[in-house]
C-alpha cells in the first residue's frame, strides 16, 4: 500500500477540527487517519503553536530595523545634499 503525504495546512487543518469539539473516531474515519497518527499531529502542532506569534514579532523586529537603517540612509543623504547646495562648484 502506498503512503499517503499530507501537506502542513491539510494536517493543521485535520487538527483543528478536533480541537473544536468534533469526534476524533469521525475524524479520522473521514479521512481515513489512524487515532495515533491524528494524535501525533495534534501534540506537534500545540508544541509548536507559539511560533506563529514569535515569526510575528521577528517579521516586526526585523522591519523596524530595516526602518532605522533607512531613516539613517536619508539622514546621511540630506545632509550630503545641503553640503551640495551650499558649495556650488
Amino acid at each position: 500500500m502506498k503512503r499517503r503525504k499530507w501537506d502542513a495546512r491539510t494536517k493543521a487543518m485535520i487538527v483543528v477540527q478536533g480541537l473544536k469539539c468534533k469526534p476524533v473516531a469521525e475524524i479520522c474515519l473521514e479521512y481515513q487517519i489512524s487515532q495515533t497518527q491524528y494524535y501525533q499531529w495534534r501534540d506537534h502542532f500545540l508544541a509548536n503553536v507559539q511560533q506563529v506569534f514569535a515569526d510575528k514579532d521577528k517579521k516586526a523586529e526585523v522591519l523596524t530595523r530595516e526602518n532605522v537603517r533607512l531613516r539613517k540612509i536619508i539622514g546621511d543623504l540630506t545632509v550630503e545634499l545641503k553640503k551640495t547646495e551650499e558649495w556650488p562648484t
